[in-house]
């Protein structure tokens, strides 16, 4: 019953804070305008949501239009100008990238498996997984699980599936097919039938967001970034 005596002059309050930014944007040159996006999937659907949110919270004026593309998808959009802001993998110090976060790369295995048996205390050691079957999982990044183990000067030594989506490789790794290395928020929720391993020695995949040439003139843009550093 309170709530109800009370709503009216909520909602009043939100108007009015709203049009108080809007004309705090005006005032910025951020009265309006909107910001092309692209994201390789599993950061558009796990990382920037929250931060979009706020975003439009603070400045409701601002469109942000979302593009989902592959991480090579996004470095050609942001080469040929077509978007404003992409996320990029492990962007170098030189491309002034406001970050987004990271995460650790986590071996996958069957359960049952010899590489998670009680005694090993859910890690494995980088050589020990290249030497299973392997699944090549690539979620349509360039940072792939063979870039890390290269890297490390090892091979795999029996490639039994390369695939593009995650989902197929943890249903490969469920039927027993091989082993497979993942960044953690390509984990699924349903976890029955695999086991999750951290590596001996971690390895993080980083990402952050980097302005095109137009895009790093935009006062929008700015706004996003200024918004990420805080």
């Amino acid at each position: 019953a309170v709530g109800l005596q009370v709503i009216d002059h909520a909602r009043a309050m939100l108007a009015a804070l709203e049009q108080i930014q809007s004309a705090a944007d005006a005032a910025k040159g951020l009265s309006g305008g909107s910001i092309r996006l692209a994201s390789f999937p599993v950061v558009l659907q796990a990382v920037l949501p929250p931060l979009l949110r706020r975003f439009r919270q603070r400045h409701p004026g601002i469109d942000v239009v979302t593009l989902e593309a592959s991480d090579e998808e996004v470095e050609a959009l942001l080469a040929a100008g077509t978007i404003d802001v992409g996320t990029v993998v492990n962007p170098s110090p030189q491309r002034n990238a406001s970050p987004l976060g990271r995460d650790p790369w986590l071996a996958v295995v069957p359960a049952g498996h010899r590489l998670a048996r009680p005694g090993r205390r859910g890690v494995v050691a980088l050589a020990e997984l290249a030497a299973e079957p392997f699944i090549l999982a690539t979620g349509g990044c360039e940072a792939t699980a063979l870039g890390i183990i290269t890297g490390a000067g090892l091979d795999l030594a029996d490639v039994r599936a390369r695939v593009r989506d995650w989902s197929s490789g943890f249903a490969l790794v469920r039927e027993g097919v091989g082993v497979t290395l993942v960044p953690e928020l390509t984990l699924p929720v349903d976890r029955r039938g695999l086991q999750v391993l951290r590596l001996a020695e971690p390895v993080h995949r980083a990402f952050g967001l980097v302005a095109s040439e137009s895009g790093a003139r935009s006062r929008a843009v700015q706004a996003l970034f200024d918004l990420l550093q805080e």
